[in-house]
């Protein structure tokens, strides 16, 4: 047991870039599991009609001030660290962007609301569009992120990934038992919940970057210049993240849409170590050297991609217990596609891992063509796959897809940088880490 100290020592007080992965990777499955009892006590309490209203309500006011980020986040991150004299004034107009980008989100979920909600009651489509104020809320907040990680402050920007969930947790109990839970004051607790987070960003925001509002010209051009050229990776990404369901659900029966939502969301799980090493990769790989860049993507691209392959391995293997166990016989069908998928979770996360050199080295254009590129393969394959292989066509689809992304990012290293992509193989170095990590813990 004496092992438990320094690991809970890195998790809570770490600095070094393997302390703030872990950091971020239990951050993450911290929100996963913090989002799946908020989902339980919202689904047994309101009913498949009233979980589908409040997800109506609140589903647009994220959704528009995600894809009209204009790419600031990321933009961000990249402009402090090669501007670091001037990081105040660069957050400062990231923020005063944000705000802007969030106020024309509320303004088009408005004028939006009744068409894209025609098929809902009145009463929910007045609350859909006054809910659209918090959209400034949820672009605000992506930016305070966004302006800890360049700080390289990851407990702070973690923070904001859990602590609105913990929040929600603790209102929709207190509503649950007062017997006072609708869909509306779900979605209200959902929402205070992240204003409440956004004050809490800006207090650590403000104190690591004291606002200033000088040369707010220039300074948006900087992060304009940059944040459109990588703008289309969240707006790609925002769309393919959904345009496999909505693909599966027009041309395919119910039931099938449900096993394969199951499949999707349980093998996206191990999805959880290379998004964490991505979050702590880009903060600290912005502006370097490209040699630089190439060998600490590469040593992060390996380790992660090492083990979350092995996860997947020992989950596919045990595939058909798993998903017995959790969510019963009728989900039986879902073993095969849910294989297929754990198989494109490694090989997307590797990918993703892998463009952070382009990110890095002020090239966000390739990202956003993979991103793109990815997408319209992905459709046209499914468009032909899922009629004829119902859904084991539409996982190879986004199987192919994502191997056609990772053979793309693999040949831009040497067309783009003039570069040997970094080895995939682990190597004495990798394995040294990880000798290192063992001494520390036992």
């Amino acid at each position: 047991m004496n092992f438990i100290g320094p690991i809970v020592s890195l998790i809570v007080k770490g600095e070094s870039g393997a302390a703030a992965a872990v950091q971020t990777t239990f951050a993450r499955v911290l929100f996963i599991v913090l989002n799946i009892l908020t989902g339980m006590i919202t689904a047994r309490a309101l009913g498949p009609g009233g979980r589908g209203e409040q997800a109506a309500i609140l589903l647009w006011p994220q959704f528009l001030a995600y894809i009209l980020t204009l790419g600031v986040p990321m933009a961000l991150i990249y402009q402090v660290k090669k501007h670091p004299q001037q990081q105040s004034q660069i957050v400062s107009t990231a923020l005063l962007l944000s705000a802007l980008t969030g106020c024309f989100a509320t303004i088009v979920g408005c004028f939006g609301m009744p068409i894209w909600l025609s098929k809902y009651p009145s009463d929910v489509i007045r609350s859909a569009q006054w809910f659209m104020l918090f959209a400034p809320v949820a672009s605000m907040s992506l930016v305070c992120v966004s302006a800890m990680e360049a700080a390289e402050k990851f407990g702070a920007a973690n923070r904001g990934r859990y602590l609105a969930p913990i929040i929600t947790l603790i209102g929709l109990s207190g509503l649950v038992l007062t017997h006072l839970l609708t869909p509306t004051t779900a979605a209200l607790t959902y929402s205070v919940a992240g204003l409440l987070t956004l004050f809490w960003l800006l207090r650590d925001l403000l104190l690591t970057f004291p606002l200033k509002f000088e040369g707010v010209g220039q300074n948006t051009k900087r992060l304009l210049s940059y944040g459109m050229r990588s703008y289309g990776i969240d707006l790609f990404g925002s769309v393919s993240g959904q345009v496999d369901r909505v693909l599966v659900v027009g041309m395919l029966a119910p039931a099938l849409m449900g096993i394969y939502t199951i499949a999707l969301s349980l093998s996206r799980m191990l999805s959880i170590l290379h998004s964490s090493t991505i979050s702590v990769l880009f903060p600290k790989t912005s502006a370097k050297p490209v040699a630089e860049v190439v060998a600490i993507v590469g040593k992060s691209a390996r380790v992660s991609t090492f083990l979350t392959g092995m996860t997947a391995l020992l989950v596919g293997l045990f595939g058909g217990e798993i998903l017995i166990l959790l969510y019963g016989d009728r989900f039986v069908g879902a073993v095969p596609i849910f294989r297929i998928l754990l198989l494109q979770v490694v090989l997307s996360g590797l990918t993703w891992v892998l463009a952070q050199t382009f990110m890095s080295v002020g090239k966000p254009e390739i990202p956003m063509l993979l991103q793109g590129i990815g997408l319209l393969i992905n459709v046209v394959m499914m468009v032909v796959l899922i009629p004829q292989f119902s859904l084991v066509g539409a996982s190879i689809s986004l199987l192919v897809s994502t191997m056609f992304r990772l053979g793309v990012v693999l040949a831009c290293y040497p067309l783009v940088l003039k570069v040997s992509p970094p080895s995939l193989w682990l190597n004495r170095s990798d394995l040294a880490h990880f000798t290192r990590l063992k001494q520390r813990f036992l």
